[in-house]
């Protein structure tokens, strides 16, 4: 209705038109004429509201081609009855083409079917084989991804977690997306995380239990390196030791002793290379008995997982911690009952670390390990400098400073470098040598205090052995008798065992230190040992302790064994200290223990002059104004030389020769001494020749022992010991002299009166009368003689007198 309105609102325009519809119509009629779109005049229509104008336009056309069509058909109206004919004439060529079509068709249909049956049979059966097919495959999928599941979970069952991480790996890589079931794929989605989580936390566990194990495997694992470098340096001191005994053969030439040395084939530390030739393997079956498996595991399965420096920084961190925890040093317990477990566990933490270092792959890297090391070092020396400050006791420093050398030891063989430790030991060498001698001084003290001053009795060949030949204190090479009574104390083994454990334990401290040539210093020790300690000990015992000649003699007897005890002391430094003997002795010095030697000798001979000067009280009974010479000496002499014969049987069986020698020379001097003393005495006045002769054969008495002596000491020990009693002749041959002015001849007196001094000379010369109250009165019958020896020895003392 509104349509229509529109129009007739709409139609009184177009009837009006004007001269824009008429180009409109113009235009579109080109338009369709010339095949073009109508659109943009169809939208023009609509957008000026004006639809109707198109459709009247479109309509007009039509109009117009109608016409148009119908002069078409009248000018074509013939051929057109024409072709209609035609189209009869073929009608019934069509309807016979028509019945032959339909009987092809019905033979057609009649052979198609069974054949469109066939193939729509055949169709399906192919889809079911497709699907079939598929079907299969799918199964086939299914079936390898359940083996793989089966197979990671028998890995998982095994704790093989790595076999199981691949077959998950393979699992997500090939089977994830191909999966033809959404419940599996779902399932493979939940389950892939979970038993990653789950190796994950297996595994962290495994290592943990790991970390708790191995330090005590640690512990036990320092000890047994330990341990295999004290055997080494036990085999390396004994092939030394076989070493001196060859240089000392070859020393004395013994050409006909044949020896060889055999070399032991040093392995090191059996089960401990360099080269990864070791004993111990990852597996738990290694000589040294630790297991690296569980941490190259956990280090295989986190870089499986992408998660490998996370665990590097956890391994680090953990091994750091237990570092840490091991420097603690308990207070409860002795540092010397545990720098064993101490030192133990920082070697076997480093051996380990060294392992890992080596055949971990990358797992820790040498500066970590180095800086962990630093810190172990820096550690170590200060629990050594705080604990050597605090010890009291040679032998607790001794203790520790041994294991801490083979502590250095152990570890240098990995390359790691202990000059710190070593400098640590070096500093402390003078508080263990001072610790050492109050030790050594203790013990040598108790030794002489328990001294009985007897002889050492030995009913076994070992205690000579241990005693005598350990020492090299024999002065033969042959065998005693047993039982055998030694010519020394029990003192002297004794403090020979106290030196020797001496020089070994200083050897001990300065060996394995870094230091080399220490044999200098082992000596300057030593020297100490045996001047300030030994020597001052045996001074006190001699000044404070001998009361009699036998104990004065043994303990001379004593130095004179201390003697060659002390050739073997430094003998036996220079062996330890691996220094040729020949060079030993080339720097030998005096012997050290001149003073106790000297006192002791000087002890002796004073208790046998006391004795003797028992004996010269005797002299008092001498008659010095004697009418006729005696022929057998006066009776001191007799007594003197009868204690003189005595010692010299008693003493020759402990005293060595030389120290008899000095001691009896020291009392024959005395002897001689006293002669003189008498005569210059206020005891006596004045004495005449018959005296003088009589002091002669005294004299010749003790000279006569002297020279009897021979065959114990030599021929020149026995004109020394004649000589010590030169004074005492000297000044009987010049009182008896026919010239005794040849005094002043400095010729005559220095061959023949070297000992005599003339002051004495005067002193004694003015007391000898004759029984007439002349000097020399009794020389002869004749006055003329007597006169001419009594000028002469006035003279003489008129003389030396002016001298004066």
């Amino acid at each position: 209705m509104n349509t229509s309105k529109m129009r007739r609102k709409v139609v009184p325009a177009v009837e009006n038109g004007d001269s824009a519809d008429k180009l409109d119509q113009v235009l579109l009629s080109a338009a369709i004429c010339n095949g073009e779109d109508v659109g943009p005049f169809v939208r023009k229509g609509f957008a000026s509201g004006k639809p109707e104008t198109v459709l009247l336009h479109l309509r007009h056309f039509a109009r117009s081609k109608e016409s148009e069509i119908e002069d078409v058909c009248r000018a074509h109206y013939e051929d057109f009855i024409t072709a209609v004919d035609d189209l009869r004439s073929l009608l019934s060529d069509v309807d016979s083409l028509k019945s032959s079509l339909s009987n092809s068709n019905s033979q057609l249909q009649s052979v198609a079917v069974p054949l469109l049956t066939t193939l729509d049979s055949f169709v399906e059966a192919r889809n079911k084989c497709k699907n079939i097919t598929l079907a299969i495959q799918s199964l086939r999928t299914c079936v390898q991804l359940v083996e793989l599941c089966s197979r990671a979970n028998r890995h998982l069952s095994e704790n093989n977690f790595y076999m199981a991480l691949k077959c998950v790996d393979s699992i997500e890589r090939e089977f994830m997306n191909k999966t033809p079931s959404t419940t599996l794929r779902r399932m493979l989605e939940k389950q892939i995380p979970a038993i990653r989580s789950h190796i994950e936390r297996r595994i962290t566990k495994e290592f943990g239990d790991w970390l708790v194990e191995i330090r005590v495997v640690s512990r036990n694992l320092g000890q047994l390196a330990i341990g295999q470098a004290s055997a080494s340096r036990q085999r390396e001191e004994e092939l030394r030791i076989k070493q001196r005994q060859a240089e000392e053969q070859s020393r004395l030439s013994l050409r006909d002793c044949v020896y060889a040395l055999e070399e032991e084939d040093d392995d090191g530390f059996n089960g401990i290379s360099d080269d990864g030739k070791d004993g111990y393997s990852n597996g738990s079956n290694g000589m040294l008995g630790f297991d690296l498996t569980p941490l190259y595991r956990a280090y295989h399965i986190n870089q499986t997982l992408g998660l490998e420096d996370r665990f590097k920084k956890y391994y680090f961190e953990n091994r750091k911690l237990q570092l840490t925890s091991d420097f603690q040093v308990s207070s409860m317990t002795p540092f010397l009952e545990s720098h064993q477990t101490f030192f133990a566990q920082i070697a076997g933490f480093f051996i380990v670390e060294d392992r890992v270092l080596r055949t971990g792959g990358k797992l820790v890297s040498k500066m970590e390990v180095e800086n962990l090391w630093d810190t172990a070092m820096s550690k170590m020396c200060s629990v050594l400098e705080d604990q050597f400050s605090r010890m009291q006791t040679a032998n607790h420093l001794l203790l520790i400073k041994d294991y801490v050398s083979l502590l250095s030891v152990t570890l240098r063989r990995y390359g790691y470098p202990v000059e710190a430790l070593l400098d640590v030991l070096s500093k402390h060498r003078d508080k263990y040598h001072e610790l050492l001698l109050s030790d050594c001084r203790k013990q040598i003290t108790e030794a002489l205090a328990a001294d009985k001053f007897e002889q050492m009795y030995m009913k076994k060949e070992y205690e000579y052995s241990m005693n005598v030949l350990s020492f090299q204190l024999q002065t033969s090479n042959i065998m005693p008798a047993f039982p055998y009574v030694a010519p020394f104390s029990c003192t002297v083994p004794d403090c020979c065992r106290i030196v020797r454990s001496f020089i070994e334990d200083s050897v001990s401290f300065m060996s394995h230190g870094g230091q080399l040539d220490f044999y200098d210093v082992v000596k300057k020790y030593l020297d100490r040992l045996l001047t300030e300690v030994l020597d001052g000990a045996l001074l006190k015992l001699i000044h404070t302790s001998i009361g009699g000649v036998t104990q004065a003699m043994q303990m001379a007897a004593n130095m004179a064994v201390f003697e060659r005890a002390c050739d073997f002391f430094f003998r036996h430094a220079a062996q330890l200290s691996g220094i040729p003997l020949r060079m030993a002795e080339r720097g030998r010095r005096l012997f050290p223990l001149t003073k106790a030697r000297d006192a002791a000798e000087e002890m002796l001979s004073g208790l046998l002059k006391q004795k003797v000067d028992g004996f010269l009280l005797l002299i008092e009974n001498v008659n010095w104004m004697a009418d006729d010479p005696l022929q057998s000496g006066n009776e001191y002499v007799h007594e003197v030389i009868i204690f003189l014969e005595t010692l010299t049987s008693t003493a020759q069986q402990i005293l060595p020769v030389q120290v008899l020698k000095r001691v009896l020379q020291d009392v024959l001097c005395h002897i001689s001494e006293m002669i003189v003393g008498a005569l210059l005495g206020e005891s006596v006045k004045r004495f005449n020749v018959n005296a003088v002769m009589a002091l002669d054969v005294d004299i010749r008495m003790l000279e006569s022992f002297a020279e009897n002596q021979a065959p114990l000491l030599s021929e020149a020990d026995a004109s020394q010991l004649k000589a010590a009693l030169g004074e005492s002749r000297q000044l009987v041959n010049l009182l008896l002299s026919n010239h005794p002015e040849n005094f002043l001849n400095p010729v005559i007196r220095e061959r023949s009166y070297n000992a005599l001094d003339y002051r004495k000379v005067v002193t004694i010369s003015e007391k000898m009368k004759d029984q007439s109250d002349r000097l020399f009165g009794s020389f002869g019958t004749r006055g003329a003689k007597q006169n001419t020896k009594k000028k002469s020895l006035d003279a003489l003392i008129k003389r030396l007198k002016d001298v004066n």
